[in-house]
């Protein structure tokens, strides 16, 4: 007989519509066995230490041991059967920070790396802009484009991000979007010579404006649009004529699409943490039960840095 633990679970309550509340989800306990389905081939029983990142506890995969470390797609709960290894990448180094998976070293810097190499192409000398750029995923755009020797601005929703943005991770500039009445000629004082490239997190108001702002030429990598997911009637955007007249790309992607480069990617990040040509800031929330609110405050910018949320310590 195998094992059997309780395991605290955080689940959806209702279907959301609108921005999500506490009271959309619950906190649940189920029972789990610590060990895999007997008919399964490709799945991992894991203890989650992070929200994304695991321990192995049973495997039946032949590259999965237990003991292994790995990131990917877990459940918000204590333990997680993962029913296929795909979503799944295997931790090797481990002389950073285990949390930095969940972030610089996972999807997130993935995310940053795909969309700004192989989406954007930049080049040397070129104008970028980044918008909620001290998030997780901004924040290390923000870095790879100052490491290729372009001129760097990011937006951000209050003082202390703007100061971080400028003072930690080295922008040329940075401006609260809050205190500018007027995006377009915001874009037009920091970039007088235009954008090159944008690196799109928000979308509404802000895409609007920056489109207007765009070289010839210019590139659009489309990661998200947060001021619009949770909106009943999403605003629309004006000036994608643009597109046309300034011959601009602008291209959505999912980083699933490029985990192919995952070895790439870290032949390139790992010795900049190490040199300390990179940093990275994270916002920690300890408990599985911090999950919700944690998650609540990403939709007002509560969080500075990779909002993480720390299941167990080890």
């Amino acid at each position: 007989m195998a094992e059997e633990v309780s395991n605290k679970q955080i689940v959806l309550k209702n279907y959301v519509k609108g921005f999500p509340k506490e009271s959309d989800i619950i906190l649940k306990t189920s029972i789990t066995k610590l060990k895999v389905p007997d008919d399964s081939n490709d799945a991992v029983l894991v203890k989650n230490l992070y929200l994304s990142l695991a321990r192995v506890l049973d495997s039946s995969h032949p590259n999965f041991k237990t003991g292994d470390l790995i990131w990917g797609f877990t459940g918000w709960e204590e333990y997680s059967l993962i029913k296929s290894t795909k979503g799944v990448f295997k931790i090797q180094h481990t002389n950073v920070p285990l949390s930095y998976y969940t972030g610089i070293l996972g999807m997130p810097g993935m995310t940053a790396y795909a969309g700004f190499y192989e989406l954007c192409l930049p080049k040397k000398g070129e104008t970028v802009f980044v918008s909620a750029a001290s998030g997780a995923v901004g924040q290390l755009v923000g870095q790879f484009a100052k490491l290729m020797g372009c001129y760097v601005v990011g937006s951000a929703g209050n003082k202390d991000k703007v100061d971080l943005l400028k003072k930690k991770f080295g922008f040329d500039d940075a401006f609260n979007y809050k205190e500018e009445s007027d995006l377009n000629a915001t874009l037009k004082r920091y970039f007088p010579n235009g954008i090159d490239i944008y690196f799109e997190n928000v979308g509404g108001k802000m895409l609007d404006a920056v489109l207007l702002n765009m070289n010839l030429h210019g590139r659009i990598a489309v990661c998200g649009m947060i001021s619009q997911y949770n909106l009943e009637e999403p605003e629309g955007v004006q000036n994608l004529f643009c597109l046309i007249t300034k011959q601009i790309r602008m291209e959505g992607f999912l980083v699933f699409d490029y985990y192919h480069l995952y070895p790439k990617f870290l032949e390139t990040v790992l010795p900049l943490i190490e040199e300390g040509k990179i940093t990275y800031v994270e916002d920690i929330a300890e408990g599985l039960e911090s999950g919700p609110s944690a998650l609540i405050g990403l939709f007002s910018g509560r969080n500075v840095g990779k909002q993480v949320v720390v299941v167990a310590r080890e």
